[in-house]
């Protein structure tokens, strides 16, 4: 057999973390890692936060799953706290950011198919570069081809346009369109916030249409920009919105929430998860939110961020051959390259140990837990320092 145990889709390196404390990681040989990847972008509170570890620790003793056939305390509480913080209505549970997402697009289809509604109002304006999960519908709704190679036929449904580019999606808009599903910042695609016009536009494009307006804030979202979720900062609400990774601290937990109009159509029996919502899952999304959705918090990332933002404008100065902008909001920065990011990201774990993640447009993402302090932001400088110092450019082939 020369197969591995663990089904071999992902290129794991040789860093094995079998610990954690706050923003550091411990391999199974001791070696120590700053961690600024933060599990892209899903260990928020660090590794070993006392509220978090507690609440999960409280639940499991009590109650763990019990399924979506009885009535949930649990998932009730904590569907009535993202309502309050946020625009939404009501949230469906799930477990990961594609499940967020393929719920997403489920109801934005859902509100224009329902009874008496247009069946034709099927298909999604999606956006070059985008990345929303790696189930059949997710994969469908992302132009990278490299994630459609080996699983055609790909699900109908979904239009791709340029991302910040209003007259391409102007363009697109027709009888079928049910509405635009679109990330306010591309992760995956390299740290790319949209523009305020872009955005103000999608919003009155939906309006003017009658058509979703459906956000991916699996990566921005739950207080990574300094906001709760980062459309605030555009000062729009979308109707449907898909939220995961920060939001269980490193528990699986997926949600979409939306308003009461936009989750016309999902009725009894339209949709279900067996673990969605479960105690233990409701227990970690509510120690979060605990923490993160207040102003306090809130004003803290922001800070942190401008901070790191414009310490790393000045350090990027000194080596021009190798960054070129950086770009972002709050505390999920990119430092865009002018050579390729992955050998570089590999350079500084490997040698530095500091943990990052490469992204697309040639972007090195800093996605640090939302707790860092001084002592770990300088330590992140540091390193940071030291291996842009001792890495060799490639020369080109």
């Amino acid at each position: 057999m020369s197969i591995t145990p663990l089904m071999p889709v992902y290129p794991r390196c040789g860093v094995r973390p079998v610990r954690g404390e706050h923003c550091h990681l411990i391999d199974e040989d001791g070696t120590r890692y700053l961690d600024f990847a933060s599990g892209i972008a899903v260990n928020l509170l660090g590794h070993s936060h006392e509220g978090l570890i507690r609440a999960i620790q409280e639940q499991a003793a009590t109650l763990m799953h019990v399924s979506n056939l009885y009535g949930s305390p649990q998932g009730e509480a904590l569907a009535q706290q993202l309502v309050d913080n946020t625009f939404g209505d009501t949230a469906f549970f799930c477990n990961s950011g594609a499940e967020a997402v393929e719920t997403a697009i489920k109801t934005a289809r859902a509100y224009h198919q329902h009874e008496g509604g247009d069946e034709n109002r099927t298909e999604l304006i999606t956006f070059a570069n985008a990345f929303h999960g790696r189930t059949m519908a997710t994969i469908s709704a992302s132009n990278q081809t490299k994630m459609h190679k080996g699983f055609r036929p790909l699900l109908r449904g979904f239009m791709y346009s340029e991302f910040d580019d209003l007259d391409a999606v102007k363009e697109l808009i027709n009888e079928r369109t049910a509405g635009f599903l679109v990330e306010p910042i591309q992760g995956e695609g390299g740290i790319r916030p949209a523009s305020q016009e872009f955005m103000t536009g999608l919003r009155a494009l939906a309006d003017e249409h009658d058509l979703m307006l459906v956000l991916d804030e699996v990566q921005c979202g739950v207080a990574r920009t300094g906001k709760l979720y980062a459309h605030e900062h555009y000062g729009i609400e979308p109707d449907i919105l898909a939220t995961a990774k920060g939001i269980g601290g490193g528990f699986p937990l997926g949600a979409c929430i939306a308003t009461e109009k936009a989750a016309r159509g999902m009725g009894f029996g339209t949709h279900g998860s067996t673990y969605g919502g479960n105690p233990l899952a409701m227990a970690a999304g509510k120690a979060v939110l605990d923490t993160v959705a207040n102003e306090e918090f809130l004003a803290e990332v922001t800070e942190k961020g401008e901070r790191i933002r414009t310490r790393l404008e000045q350090f990027i100065g000194n080596y021009p051959d190798l960054f070129e902008l950086v770009r972002g909001k709050g505390l999920m920065l990119g430092i865009k390259m002018k050579v390729e990011s992955r050998p570089f990201f590999v350079h500084l774990r490997d040698n530095h140990q500091l943990l990052m993640v490469a992204a697309g447009d040639q972007t090195l993402r800093v996605l640090p837990p939302l707790v860092i302090g001084d002592a770990e932001i300088e330590e992140f400088f540091d390193k940071l320092s030291a291996g842009a110092a001792s890495y060799a450019i490639p020369e080109a082939a």
